[in-house]
């Protein structure tokens, strides 16, 4: 979202938006993405306030997020994945390389319930690779045509904003094209992000040694932080409609 902003800022500022002045360009670019801005800094303050929030918890058993992370993989046949601590804060993640889930320090040795939460999940994502979870695969294989196109898509998009005529029009396509790749990762991550979270509850639930009370903590951890990648998918799609709508809509007129 950042880099979008700055490019649109560049666009404008250095004078080369063809389509508009800095004043009423740029400004209509920060009014159009205001709403999926602020559902962006909505979603990462609900997600960190939850974590907060229900990291000062402990969960009625007692576990830490290592072992509730073991209790998952054990749970699933993968005693050969390893647990490992990381530095930082929600760090968290699958290295389906290494085969080994990485834990931070706020979730590797707590006993919170936002920790089993945390922990739970990214077993979740271990017990995705180990079955072959298809949208998982999916997301594996477009990574390096998303990359692609999050790098080169906007480049185009500047590009073509200096350029007069279809061939301007012709790169500012292309790089929304390419950019849109970027959508399609976010739109494949969704049930990816979704599906770990229902294993980790699921885990969780089941196990019977935990309270509900440390079900319904973790379910709103889990949440807050899905609702993050659903703020990224509406901020990328946002940026797709307002270039596509400003320079290629306007453009094809003032030609």
């Amino acid at each position: 979202m950042i880099n979008m902003i700055l490019m649109g800022s560049f666009v404008y500022s250095s004078g080369l938006g063809r389509y508009g002045s800095y004043s009423s360009g740029y400004l209509t670019y920060l009014i159009f993405l205001l709403p999926a801005m602020l559902l962006g800094l909505w979603a990462q303050m609900k997600v960190k306030g939850t974590f907060e929030k229900y990291n000062l918890i402990e969960n009625s058993k007692g576990m830490t997020g290592a072992q509730a992370a073991r209790m998952v993989l054990d749970q699933n046949g993968l005693s050969y994945v390893r647990i490992e601590h990381i530095p930082g804060e929600l760090t968290d993640h699958y290295d389906p390389h290494g085969q080994v889930i990485r834990l931070s320090t706020s979730v590797y040795g707590s006993t919170s319930v936002g920790a089993i939460g945390v922990a739970a999940h990214e077993a979740g994502h271990a017990v995705q690779h180990a079955e072959g979870y298809a949208p998982i695969k999916i997301r594996n294989t477009i990574i390096p045509a998303c990359n692609i196109g999050s790098r080169v898509g906007p480049l185009m998009i500047i590009i073509g904003c200096l350029m007069a005529g279809s061939m301007g029009r012709t790169l500012i396509f292309y790089g929304i094209l390419l950019f849109s790749l970027v959508a399609l990762f976010q739109l494949v991550t969704l049930p990816v992000e979704f599906d770990a979270s229902n294993r980790a509850l699921m885990a969780i639930k089941d196990s019977g040694i935990f309270d509900n009370e440390d079900y319904d903590g973790a379910k709103k951890v889990l949440s807050a932080a899905a609702m993050t990648y659903v703020a990224a998918l509406v901020t990328t799609l946002s940026q797709m409609f307002y270039y596509a709508t400003r320079y290629l809509g306007v453009g094809r007129r003032r030609d």
